[in-house]
């Protein structure tokens, strides 16, 4: 276990006045400097049990009355001597009591994410669950709350592992061919099918990046399509409130619009933009100069198509879609009947957001385009730094399974490594200060 030398504190809880707050102490000195703030409790507390302490100042008045709770290393969080003190919720009393603590020399202020920090370098948590520590702080849906939970009790760092340990083997089996090539005579032969094998496993989490990413900042949905489609009041309809302004004057919208909506536990963004259509007014051309801009980003695009619209302007607007996922909708569907512009599959797609008919459907629809089958909160929580490192992991297993064919084995070896360096960065088995410093930058102080 690595132990630190210093003993840091923090307030564990938001700088706002609230029923209860709570001062974090971790390191050697907790316990002592935590009982000159609460000298009633025991010099030699039971650990994980709650005292009854008032808490005074450098005088001994009294500032509070709360709990008093001992953490003893190593079954502590972060490893260490931990001591909580926990108070009525008022800010300026809390920053008495902190101040109080930091008057002792022995004790700094803690850096953001540094008892989650000291957690994974005692040992006390892997990476990727520290991480999943921030991403539950962060959740901003169910769906977001589940898999960061999942992540925190070890479902991304099982998998990782269950790719790193088998990967290890065959890197130690490698080394052993080349450094001792009589006593490890055949360890080779099988190489080409180990390395395929954990490639497919690699490729396989790394597919899960884009659904893990989905979960984490939600996904951007972007109605567009001609001039008095109905998209404004169909956006309204999927929000639940009147957002956007409607009229039958054509170019009504001219900004984007958006809004935050949370469906079966994902979490999505609604953008309303601007309709297209040749010749607009100077104002309404920026609008569409910014629904092209939406598009651009979206994660998934909703054509919503007028009645009367002819193919070849129905192929004009689904070409402004660009490389986003495309799903088609007949709008208005409550105004008057027209041929059929969808596909076999979107027929029964027919929406009016004046009357509700096919909003349901349409809601079913987008989560199934954005998501497919499964459950949002089950996905392994990905993160761009994840699939950063699993992109560049499965990158190596594809250029060791080629030279297991056409190359020696030192270069099949090497890549082998490369591979594992790269896993080494999700797990934290293989990792730097900096990379350290950049992940726990992105923590609150106090966690």
């Amino acid at each position: 276990m690595t132990v630190s030398a210093t003993t840091i504190a923090a307030l564990a809880t938001a700088p706002a006045t609230g029923a209860v707050g709570i001062l974090r102490l971790s390191g050697p000195a907790a316990l002592e400097v935590g009982r000159r703030l609460a000298p009633g409790a025991p010099a030699e507390p039971t650990p994980r049990h709650a005292y009854l302490a008032e808490f005074v100042d450098a005088e001994g008045r009294a500032l509070d009355e709360g709990l008093f709770l001992y953490f003893r290393a190593p079954n502590s969080f972060t490893g260490e001597e931990v001591v909580e003190l926990q108070a009525h919720g008022g800010p300026r009393l809390l920053q008495l009591l902190l101040g109080r603590v930091l008057e002792d020399e022995r004790v700094r202020p803690a850096r953001p994410g540094e008892f989650t920090r000291r957690a994974f370098l005692n040992g006390r948590l892997d990476l990727t669950r520290a991480e999943a520590v921030a991403d539950l702080v962060a959740a901003d849906s169910e769906a977001a709350v589940r898999a960061a939970a999942a992540g925190l009790a070890g479902a991304l760092s099982t998998r990782v592992r269950g790719l790193e340990e088998p990967l290890r083997a065959l890197h130690a089996d490698l080394e052993g061919v080349l450094n001792f090539p009589d006593e490890a005579e055949g360890a080779e032969a099988e190489a080409e099918a180990r390395v395929a094998t954990l490639r497919t496993q690699a490729q396989a989490l790394l597919a899960e990046a884009g659904r893990g990413r989905l979960v984490r900042r939600g996904a951007r949905v972007v109605l567009y399509g001609p001039v008095n489609a109905g998209k404004s009041t169909l956006f309204n309809r999927l929000v639940g409130e009147a957002r956007a302004l409607v009229d039958e004057e054509p170019g009504t919208t001219r900004d984007v619009l958006e809004a935050r909506v949370e469906w079966d536990g994902l979490a999505l963004t609604l953008l309303d933009t601007a309709g297209l259509r040749e010749a607009p007014g100077r104002v309404e051309a920026l609008g569409i100069a910014r629904t092209r801009e939406a598009l651009s980003g979206a994660d998934l695009a909703v054509l919503v198509l007028p009645p009367g619209v002819s193919s070849a302007e129905a192929e004009a607007w689904t070409r402004e879609a660009g490389t986003a996922a495309l799903l088609h909708v007949a709008g208005k569907c409550d105004v008057e009947a027209r041929p059929s512009l969808l596909s076999q599959q979107e027929e029964g797609l027919r929406v009016s957001g004046l009357t509700g008919q096919g909003v349901e459907a349409l809601r079913t629809i987008v989560l199934s385009r954005l998501w497919g089958g499964g459950t949002p909160s089950a996905v392994a929580l990905v993160s761009e730094r994840h699939a950063d490192a699993l992109r560049r992991a499965c990158e190596a297993l594809a250029r060791a399974q080629e030279a297991s064919r056409v190359s020696t084995l030192e270069v099949v070896s090497g890549e082998v490594g490369l591979a594992l360096e790269a896993l080494g960065e999700v797990s934290g088995t293989h990792v730097s200060e900096a990379l350290l410093d950049a992940i726990f930058q992105r923590f609150c102080i106090g966690k």
